[in-house]
């Protein structure tokens, strides 16, 4: 009788231990994928002076802001200063796109109207593609960010990132403010970055 009690309690541990690995498991997130391009010869104009931020075209809607607010935190602490579009010497244009990826790798639309493609430096090299980086498990929900920065006068792309990330549909990175966190911050780490460049940034 007695030596079933040590027995049992194993088991108890190892069957504690499993489902904290399950629970894990489920709420698995990162890293998040970024890539940037910028104008070797804007690499001084960046990271300074004033800027606004805004959504891309005629998507600046209410979702979009939980986005805009989280650029523009990283912009400021890139060195910009934050002002209205009118005394802005930069614009920096943000879209994003929420999406679920399935077990099978198909990306599928959570919501319409804040999604799309990016202006034209760097665009079609790649850029954005799905990628199922938050291991299996059941559904992933994913958040791909892109801004491109480019001068008030003229127009001219100065630099352009995206960042894309998946989270487990129940962990709290899936959430929206949390998700446009994480995708800023990765997106404009070490800013601007290196022409061409593509890194992976671990989620905390």
């Amino acid at each position: 009788m007695n030596r079933s009690v040590p027995t049992r309690l194993l088991a108890a541990a190892l069957l504690g231990s499993a489902l904290a690995l399950s629970a894990c498991a489920s709420t698995r997130a990162g890293p998040v994928e970024v890539t940037r391009f910028l104008d070797p010869a804007a690499r001084a104009q960046l990271g300074q002076g004033s800027i606004f931020v805004t959504g891309f075209g005629a998507e600046d809607t209410l979702e979009l802001a939980p986005y805009k607010a989280a650029v523009a935190r990283e912009l400021a602490q890139a060195g910009y200063n934050e002002t209205a579009r009118t005394s802005a010497g930069q614009i920096a244009e943000v879209r994003v796109t929420r999406y679920e990826l399935g077990r099978n790798g198909q990306r599928s639309p959570v919501n319409v109207g804040v999604g799309g493609s990016t202006g034209t430096y760097g665009s079609g090299l790649g850029l954005g593609i799905g990628i199922n980086l938050g291991g299996g498990g059941g559904a992933q929900v994913g958040t791909e960010m892109a801004v491109v920065i480019r001068e008030a006068s003229g127009g001219r792309v100065l630099w352009e990132g995206r960042a894309d990330f998946t989270a487990s549909e129940n962990s709290p990175l899936a959430e929206r403010a949390a998700s446009a966190q994480t995708v800023a911050a990765a997106l404009f780490s070490d800013f601007p970055g290196n022409n061409g460049e593509t890194i992976e940034v671990e989620v905390p």
